[in-house]
C-alpha cells in the first residue's frame, strides 16, 4: 500500500512540479536555518565533561560584604589567594586544584636565530589532570610532591610540542619560558573542553586549547601574575607593596575546583565552607554574616551565563522562521490537495476509506519532507561554514555538521512536513464524495 501511495505522490508531483519545488525549497530553508543555529547553540551549551560534571564543584566566598554584593547582585566569581590556599591546605575534597590563567614567552632552542613567541597557559595543581580527565599523548602530569617542591616542570599541548619538538618525544626535555627552564613532564592530547568550564569567569570560555600548564606553587614563586581578571574594590586593594602585598590582599583572582564523589561529601564540603567563613568572621576579617556557595559544573556555567545571548535569540528566531515556513507549507499543501477534489471524490466513491485518503496525502507530505530535508541538509552544511558571519569566530568554529546533526535535519524536515500535511489530509478525508464529484 505504501508503494501505491508513493506512486500517487510521484504522479502528483509531475502534474504540479513548480508547486512541489516551492514546498521543498520552503521546508529546506526553514529547516536549515533552525538546524544551523541549533548546531551553534548545542556546541556552546553542552556538558563539557558529561561523565564527571556532577562530581566537580567550584566554591564561592563573600569577601566583599553586602554593600559590594548588592551592587553586583552576586558573590565574587573567584577567590582571594588567602582563601584559595586555606581551602587547598584543608584537602576537604577527594581532589582539589586552584587555577589561574597565565601567559609567557617561549624561547625555542637556538633562540638567537629564532624569535620567541607568546603562549597562553594555566597555573594548576597536580590534581587538575585527573579531576578533569586530561588525556596525555606522551608522559603524564606532575605529582603532588612536585607541587610541594615548587618543581620546574611543565605540561605542554600537542600543538606546542609540534611547534617546538616536531611532534616527537619531548618528555624529559627542557623548555625555556620567560627565561626559566622547565622539564617537560607530559604532552596533552586533543583536549579542549568547550566551554572551558574552569575559566569562564575570565572570559576564556571558547577558543583554542591552552599551550601549557605550570605548577601553581612554582608560578606564585616566580611572581607570575594572572592573565585573567584581577578584581579589587577600593577597600580590598593591596595595603602592602609588591607581590607579597598582592597575595595578602582581598583582591580575587584564583578559581578553586574540588571533586566531591557523592551527596554526603557535597554536604560535608558545604558545611566546611560555612565553618571557614564563620571563622573568618570571628577573627574580624569579615564584618558581615558569612555567605558561601558551591556550584556543580553545569550550575556554574548557568550562573556565569556562558551561553551567549545571541545564540539563544538566534535559535528562537530560527524556530519562529521554521514555524512560518510550516504555515506556508500547510497553505500550499491545502491548495494542492483541494485542487484534486475530483480524484478524491472518485476514490471515495470507489470505496476508499478516510484512512486511505489520510495515508495517500501523508505519504505525499512525507516525500516532500524527505526532499526538503536533503535540500535543507545541503543548506545546513553551507550555514555551518558561514556561522562566523553571525557569531564570534571562537564560537562559530565549534559548530560542526556531525552525523547526529545530519540525521536530525532530515527527521525535523520529515516531521515538520507530516505535521503540515495533517490538516490538508483531514480536510480531504472529511468532505463528502458527492461534493467532490459535483465540483467537477
Amino acid at each position: 500500500m505504501l508503494n501505491y501511495y508513493l506512486q500517487l505522490a510521484l504522479h502528483s508531483f509531475k502534474r504540479s512540479p513548480g508547486l512541489t519545488v516551492l514546498m521543498v525549497v520552503i521546508m529546506g530553508i526553514g529547516v536549515a536555518a533552525s538546524m544551523t543555529t541549533y548546531a551553534v547553540f548545542r556546541a556552546v551549551s553542552g556538558d563539557p565533561l558529561p561523565d564527571r560534571s556532577a562530581r566537580l564543584f567550584v566554591a564561592q566566598i563573600d569577601n566583599a560584604g553586602p554593600q559590594k554584593r548588592a551592587a553586583r547582585n552576586r558573590l565574587p566569581d573567584a577567590l582571594t589567594y588567602t582563601d584559595a590556599m586555606a581551602l587547598m591546605r584543608a584537602k576537604a575534597g577527594a581532589r582539589q586544584t586552584a587555577i589561574y590563567p597565565i601567559a609567557g614567552n617561549v624561547l625555542p632552542d637556538g633562540y638567537l636565530q629564532q624569535r620567541a613567541f607568546a603562549a597562553q597557559g594555566y597555573a594548576v595543581y597536580a590534581d587538575f589532570f585527573a579531576m578533569f580527565e586530561v588525556p596525555f599523548q606522551r608522559g603524564h602530569g606532575w605529582s603532588s610532591d612536585d607541587d610541594d617542591r615548587r618543581a620546574n616542570v611543565i605540561v605542554i599541548s600537542r600543538r606546542l610540542n609540534q611547534r617546538l619538538f616536531g611532534g616527537g618525544s619531548s618528555v624529559g626535555r627542557t623548555l625555556n619560558l620567560d627565561g626559566h627552564d622547565y622539564r617537560v613532564a607530559g604532552v596533552v592530547g586533543d583536549w579542549n573542553p568547550q566551554p572551558r568550564f574552569f575559566d569562564v569567569n575570565n572570559g576564556f570560555s571558547f577558543g583554542d586549547p591552552p599551550d601549557y600548564y605550570l605548577p601553581f606553587t612554582r608560578a606564585v614563586d616566580l611572581h607570575i601574575g594572572s592573565n585573567g581578571n584581577n578584581n579589587c574594590s577600593v577597600s580590598s586593594k593591596p595595603v602592602a607593596p609588591g607581590w607579597s602585598g598582592w597575595l595578602q590582599s582581598e583582591c580575587v583572582w584564583v578559581s578553586l575546583w574540588v571533586e566531591l564523589p557523592d551527596a554526603a561529601s557535597v554536604q560535608r564540603y558545604r558545611r566546611f565552607l560555612r565553618d571557614y567563613a564563620d571563622e573568618q568572621q570571628r577573627s574580624g576579617r569579615f564584618q558581615w554574616a558569612s555567605n558561601v556557595r558551591l556550584f556543580d559544573l553545569n550550575g556554574w556555567l548557568d550562573h556565569e551565563g556562558v551561553v551567549p545571548p545571541e545564540t539563544r535569540v538566534s535559535l528562537l528566531v530560527a524556530a519562529a522562521f521554521l514555524l512560518v515556513c510550516l504555515v506556508n507549507t500547510v497553505g500550499l499543501l491545502l491548495a494542492k490537495i483541494m485542487r484534486r477534489a475530483g480524484e478524491i471524490g472518485v476514490r471515495r466513491a470507489l470505496g476508499a476509506s478516510r484512512g486511505h485518503i489520510y495515508g495517500q496525502f501523508l505519504a505525499e507530505a512525507a516525500a516532500i519532507g524527505i526532499a526538503g530535508g536533503l535540500f535543507g541538509l545541503l543548506l545546513t552544511g553551507m550555514g555551518v561554514r558561514g556561522t562566523e558571519l553571525l557569531f564570534d569566530p571562537g564560537i562559530a568554529r565549534l559548530a560542526r555538521l556531525t552525523t547526529g546533526l545530519i540525521g536530525l535535519t532530515v527527521l525535523v524536515a520529515l516531521f515538520a512536513t507530516l505535521l503540515a500535511g495533517l490538516y490538508p489530509a483531514w480536510r480531504a478525508a472529511h468532505v463528502q464524495p458527492s461534493w467532490h464529484l459535483k465540483s467537477q
